[in-house]
C-alpha cells in the first residue's frame, strides 16, 4: 500500500456509556504515548479521529468533525461494523501502528443534503452520510418521487429512503435495497413498505436531485416531538437521529452535498471482506 501522510495529531471519539470503548480509549492513549510520543492527542482540529464503537458512533464522529477534513479510522466495537476500518480487537493496536506511520489510503465518501420546502420557503436542512428517510411510522403516507421533472415512483406505504452508497448497507439493506460499493457516488431511492405494487430501488447518478412531495396522509397525531410537544405523523429522519415533522404538500429536495468524509482504509478489498464476514459467504 502506498504510504500517505504520517499522523501527527489524533482525537479519540467514543460514547461514555460504552465501558469497553472507555477502557480501550485509555489503553490507546497509554500505547500512543509510549510507542509514538510524537503523536499528540487533541480535542480540536485533529488530523485523524479514532472512533471506538459501532456504525452509529462512527456516523456521529463523521458529522462532528466534518468541518475539519480529518481522516476517520473506525475500530469496530458494535454489532454491524460496515463503516469500521478494523473489525477485530486483536488487530486494533497493530492497525493503529500502521495508520500512524502513514500506511493507509483515503476513501472519500459522499454525503447528502436535504432541504424541506413549505409553501416555497426552505424551513429545514439536514446533512447525512447514510440516508434521508421520509416515514409515517404508524400509518400510510403517499409520496411522489420525481427526478428532473420525471415521476419515477408513487409510493403509498410507510415511506421512502434516499441513501448514499455508504448507507446502502444500513437502513437501505433492511428495506431490501441494493448493496452498492462505497466508492461509487450515487443516490439510491428505496420504497419502505409500499402498499402498491412494489417497485425496485432506483440508483441515480450523484449529480441528480431527487424531489419528494408529500401528497397525502391521515392526520392522527399519535406521536409528538419531545422538545416541543408538537403532534406529528410523518417525519424526515437523517441518519436515524435528526428528526423533523412534515406536513401535506411539503417538498423535500435531496442532493449530493459538497462535503466529503474521509475514511482510512488499511487493506485492499476491505468492503468485500466485510460482506463475506457479515453474510457468511463461502
Amino acid at each position: 500500500m502506498k504510504p500517505t501522510r504520517p499522523i501527527k495529531s489524533i482525537s479519540l471519539f467514543y460514547r461514555d456509556d460504552n465501558p469497553d470503548a472507555v477502557q480501550w480509549a485509555k489503553k490507546i492513549g497509554t500505547w500512543l504515548r509510549a510507542k509514538h510520543p510524537g503523536v499528540r492527542i487533541v480535542t480540536e482540529k485533529p488530523q485523524a479521529v479514532i472512533v471506538l464503537g459501532g456504525d452509529g458512533t462512527i456516523l456521529a464522529a463523521a458529522k462532528k468533525y466534518r468541518h475539519t477534513n480529518a481522516v476517520i479510522l473506525g475500530l469496530n466495537m458494535g454489532h454491524v461494523g460496515f463503516l469500521a476500518s478494523v473489525r477485530k480487537q486483536n488487530q486494533f493496536l497493530p492497525s493503529l501502528d500502521q495508520f500512524v506511520k502513514g500506511n493507509y489510503s483515503i476513501a472519500k465518501r459522499m454525503m447528502l443534503h436535504a432541504s424541506v420546502l413549505r409553501e416555497g420557503k426552505t424551513i429545514f436542512e439536514a446533512l447525512s452520510l447514510n440516508d434521508i428517510a421520509l416515514q409515517n411510522i404508524l400509518g400510510i403516507v403517499e409520496i411522489r418521487v420525481t427526478i428532473e421533472g420525471h415521476h419515477v415512483q408513487y409510493i403509498r406505504g410507510s415511506g421512502v429512503l434516499v441513501s448514499t452508497a455508504t448507507g446502502s448497507t444500513a437502513y437501505n439493506l433492511s428495506a431490501h435495497g441494493p448493496i452498492v460499493m462505497p466508492n461509487i457516488k450515487c443516490l439510491i431511492i428505496t420504497e419502505i413498505m409500499d402498499h402498491n405494487i412494489p417497485t425496485p430501488s432506483i440508483v441515480v447518478k450523484h449529480n441528480k436531485r431527487v424531489h419528494l412531495r408529500i401528497t397525502s396522509f391521515r392526520k392522527r397525531g399519535l406521536l409528538s416531538v419531545s422538545k416541543t410537544g408538537e403532534a406529528v405523523d410523518v417525519v424526515l429522519v437523517s441518519d436515524g437521529e435528526t428528526i423533523f415533522p412534515l406536513q401535506k404538500k411539503d417538498e423535500i429536495i435531496v442532493r449530493r452535498s459538497s462535503r466529503l468524509v474521509q475514511f482510512a482504509e488499511l487493506e485492499k478489498n476491505y468492503f468485500f471482506r466485510s460482506l463475506q464476514e457479515k453474510f457468511a459467504f463461502e
